[in-house]
């Protein structure tokens, strides 16, 4: 997690009233084709998030930036270029 600001996004992803699992899965999509260095806002009211959603960065190798300020819990992240894949039904699970 970085200690400069939290970047404005390039995309935005409303995860709200969604568990981390689906929130992951729901996230796919939009960042699928997305460049790399694009900065992801993530709207989750899951208690989870905030351990979820870096220890996913964490895995795929995308940068986690960390909460964003405001009155909704939105997490930011930007999205790496060398990425390591996850199964697209689970992508909370390395790909074989």
């Amino acid at each position: 997690m970085s200690e400069a600001p939290i970047p404005t996004a390039d995309i935005t992803v409303d995860g709200t009233g969604l568990l981390c699992m689906t929130l992951l899965l729901r996230l796919r999509k939009p960042i699928e084709a997305a460049e790399p260095g694009t900065v992801v806002h993530v709207v989750a009211a899951d208690p989870a998030a905030p351990l979820d959603l870096p220890a996913g960065c964490h895995m795929v190798g995308h940068d986690y930036l960390g909460p964003t300020p405001g009155d909704q819990p939105v997490y930011a992240l930007r999205l790496a270029t060398d990425t390591r894949p996850t199964r697209p039904d689970a992508p909370w699970h390395g790909a074989p």
